[in-house]
């Protein structure tokens, strides 16, 4: 009786871990998930998800925390991630926090601070390096050197 009123085909369930927020929707509170969500419609609200892109009809109002971000649209809230991508489309309010890389097209439009945040390492061999050609060229500046001149009776 039950084999009958679920119908014959079986429905698959998309496992690509993407979310879609359509044009039509809005959604208000935070939102929070280890997968991907693509906003073409308004989240007024925190968002906490691995890669999160907001597409030019797209806006989100409160904090974006992600691994990449990528925004064509409009975001009135602060940003932080690894990677984030800004398109030319793009209006942001608020400020952007990144690890490893910013790309901003010609035509966005930011208004907010811009800061690379360090990825955990106090210091690298790199900045020791630096440190150091640093350190040995201040400690060894010449002394100054005075010059005497005598005149010759003639």
């Amino acid at each position: 009786m039950f084999e009958t009123l679920r119908g014959v085909e079986e429905k698959k369930l998309n496992h690509s871990g993407r979310s879609y927020v359509g044009e039509t929707m809005q959604l208000e509170g935070d939102l929070r998930s280890v997968g991907s969500i693509d906003v073409a419609g308004l989240i007024n609200g925190n968002i906490y998800v691995s890669d999160i892109t907001v597409t030019d009809t797209g806006s989100v109002r409160g904090t974006i925390e992600a691994a990449s971000v990528e925004v064509y649209g409009h975001v009135e809230g602060k940003i932080s991630a690894d990677v984030v991508i800004i398109g030319r489309s793009a209006v942001i309010k608020g400020d952007i926090f990144f690890k490893n890389t910013l790309k901003t097209e010609e035509g966005a439009d930011i208004d907010g601070y811009i800061k690379r945040i360090s990825n955990g390492k106090l210091n690298t061999e790199e900045d020791i390096a630096i440190e150091e050609i640093v350190e040995r060229t201040e400690t060894k500046k010449p002394k100054p050197v005075h010059v005497v001149q005598h005149k010759e009776a003639v």
